[in-house]
């Protein structure tokens, strides 16, 4: 009997329409701070993670998604 491992499936919740709070483009990280979500594109998820880090209770971060597969 031969098995094959599957690969786990990434499951991405930020979509297109998700939207960088600071510049306007598309969001891949979103950082839970108090009742609220802030969304940020890469660069600015980047920009600002320090700090946010140490306020945030989430951090979700989809930059992957932004590697070309090979």
């Amino acid at each position: 009997m031969t098995t094959t491992a599957e690969a786990p499936t990434t499951i991405h919740r930020l979509t297109a329409a998700d939207r960088c709070d600071a510049c306007g483009a598309q969001a891949y990280i979103a950082a839970t701070v108090g009742d609220s979500e802030l969304l940020y594109c890469a660069h600015h998820g980047r920009k600002f993670e320090e700090k946010l880090r140490a306020v945030a209770t989430e951090w979700h971060d989809e930059t992957d998604r932004l590697v070309e597969a090979k």
